[in-house]
């Protein structure tokens, strides 16, 4: 029996769609956005679950471009180190565009804000849950942002002291995502990572135990 809560079919089917379809997008069309879009995904985000309801999100909208190309090359440094630890798989990583900052229309950093400690609701034994609130924040922008028509990327290649010191954040906040926002040519038939070959993802039952883990 469906609950009468339920949406119509045609609701479910958007909401299941834009799920589905969801990419993590690296190459953007250079276009700006309409006005009122970044705004709807600013306030979508803000509408996230938060544990204790508090919020533990702060968005730095970059419009410097010398801040941009700053932020480019500590990505890039980052892009790097990483690919001298995959061993030989590093020629293979170093193909791979991990980016579109100096593409996308938007780039908006995401962050954790100082004073953390002081929410302990939810949080006491579950610290890492002001982390979870935002990735829940960074998720209904995804959602909302394909729903739109519009890509949007995670890079979360960069060292957080250094982003942190180019943005003057306080102490005891913490950088944790780089969002590049923008129109796309096209979406990315599968994940991008999956087209290149680089991983194939796995299905549910993989990851679903009963009563007790399962190896």
């Amino acid at each position: 029996m469906e609950s009468k809560h339920s949406y119509t079919e045609v609701e479910k089917n958007a909401v299941y769609r834009a799920i589905k379809e969801r990419r993590d997008m690296r190459h953007f069309s250079h276009e700006s956005l309409e006005d009122g879009v970044l705004a709807r995904l600013l306030t979508v985000a803000n509408q996230a679950p938060s544990v204790g309801l508090m919020q533990p999100w702060r968005f730095i909208r970059i419009t410097d471009n010398s801040i941009r190309i700053a932020i480019k090359t500590l990505v890039e440094t980052e892009r790097n180190i990483t690919a001298d630890l995959l061993d030989e798989r590093k020629n293979e990583f170093l193909k791979l565009k991990v980016e579109g900052i100096l593409e996308c229309a938007e780039l908006i950093v995401v962050a954790l804000p100082e004073g953390r400690e002081n929410h302990v609701f939810g949080r006491r034994t579950m610290p890492d849950m002001d982390l979870a609130s935002v990735a829940c924040a960074i998720q209904n922008m995804w959602l909302a942002a394909r729903a739109e028509g519009i890509g949007l990327g995670w890079v979360s290649l960069f060292e957080p002291l250094q982003l942190a010191t180019l943005l003057n954040m306080p102490e005891g906040s913490r950088p944790i995502a780089i969002l590049c926002i923008g129109h796309v040519d096209k979406f990315y038939e599968k994940p991008m990572l999956v087209e290149q070959n680089w991983i194939q993802p796995e299905e549910i039952e993989r990851f679903l135990f009963e009563n007790t883990w399962v190896k």
